[in-house]
């Protein structure tokens, strides 16, 4: 069963970092684009950061500049580097593929909370 885990969130301070993973039961590397995504409490999902197969990559505005998504294919992981971290960035935080037509390819896993308060 095709499947993705999310771990490495946790609480953190104003202005602190997280490394966030989300690890990938099968190989990653024809997909077209792998992302991430939050989900804030009384919110809709929104896009946070995506990564091609290519490795070329695109952000969500509220994040450019803060946050870094990569990939390491051999691993079957992707990444998130957050960075200065801010009160609204608290979520819980999620990745999937996608196909070129926006289908995802995955089912949406439990996702990894990201709290950020003093």
């Amino acid at each position: 069963q095709v499947q993705l885990v999310e771990s490495g969130g946790g609480l953190v301070q104003p202005g602190g970092s997280l490394r966030l993973s989300c690890v990938a039961s099968g190989s990653i590397v024809s997909i077209y684009a792998m992302g991430w995504y939050r989900q804030a409490p009384g919110k809709q999902r929104e896009y946070v950061a995506e990564i091609t197969s290519g490795s070329s990559t695109n952000y969500a505005g509220s994040v450019k500049g803060r946050f870094t998504i990569s990939r390491d294919n051999a691993k079957n992981t992707v990444y998130l580097q957050m960075n200065s971290l801010k009160p609204e960035d608290t979520a819980v935080y999620y990745c999937n593929g996608r196909d070129y037509s926006g289908t995802y390819y995955y089912p949406w896993g439990q996702g990894t909370q990201v709290t950020v308060s003093s």
